[in-house]
């Protein structure tokens, strides 16, 4: 296994996209409870503000991926490089691929209403052989642990959850500390895109590591949260004059 990377207290793994693929087809083969939490420098500011959430990513998760270019940069300013950045999306897709060539059964949790229905519409659509046995939307009352507790009685292969951070790995916390036998991963704002109700960049746009600068004009409301980015580099640096 490889070494893990460390960029301000949250430790990465050091796995290229096939590297992940390979782990997780293992521990579905092996019905292993895997939960997977992919990381933005959003998320590893918010985990440096939050012992806590810190606490959970390092310590429970059992794969933790870089999941924006912020994070390659960093390590490479570190003088530690990650081998490729593994995106939320990009492995949500895949395990849509390999839950449908093996019949799973898989659980949808977040967004809003119309965004699960239509997600819901285009997975009975494309992914037929999905066994959907569940579609919440994140607009719930009820306390993670008995959300956790109507999943775990659903028996899925995989969850889902668009709660944002620290929401969706709390709850998929829950059910990792169960040992439910499933494939866990929190996937941000991947609802949105995969359900049409908002569009990714354009691959020239990834393949130019902008993606944030697209998603900025599209939704400048998102400000503050881009003011992560510099921020977190600013403390990258700091990070690297303080262990000279």
């Amino acid at each position: 296994m490889p070494e893990k990377v460390d960029i301000l207290g949250v430790k990465f793994n050091n796995y290229s996209l096939k590297g992940y693929q390979n782990e997780i087809i293992r521990r579905l083969d092996d019905k292993l409870s895997t939960f997977i939490v992919t990381a933005n420098p959003e998320i590893v500011m918010a985990a440096n503000e939050n012992p806590v959430f810190m606490k959970l990513i390092n310590q429970d998760a059992d794969f933790v991926t870089a999941d924006g270019i912020g994070i390659i940069k960093a390590a490479n300013i570190l003088n530690k490089p990650i081998s490729e950045r593994v995106t939320g999306y990009d492995l949500f897709t895949w395990l849509l691929d390999i839950a449908n060539q093996r019949k799973n059964k898989v659980y949808f949790i977040g967004a809003k209403e119309e965004v699960i229905d239509d997600l819901g519409k285009r997975i009975q659509k494309e992914y037929p052989n999905i066994e959907i046995v569940g579609l919440k939307n994140g607009y719930f009352k009820d306390k993670l642990d008995i959300i956790a507790r109507d999943i775990s009685k659903t028996k899925p292969d995989m969850v889902f959850a668009a709660l944002g951070y620290p929401k969706q790995e709390q709850l998929l916390d829950i059910l990792r500390k169960q040992e439910l036998p499933a494939i866990m991963m929190g996937v941000g704002g991947s609802f949105d895109v995969f359900s049409g109700h908002a569009k990714r960049a354009p691959k020239v746009w990834q393949d130019l590591h902008i993606e944030w600068v697209y998603r900025f004009l599209k939704e400048p409301s998102r400000f503050r949260r881009f003011l992560a980015l510099p921020r977190f580099i600013e403390e990258v640096y700091r990070s690297k004059r303080g262990r000279r």
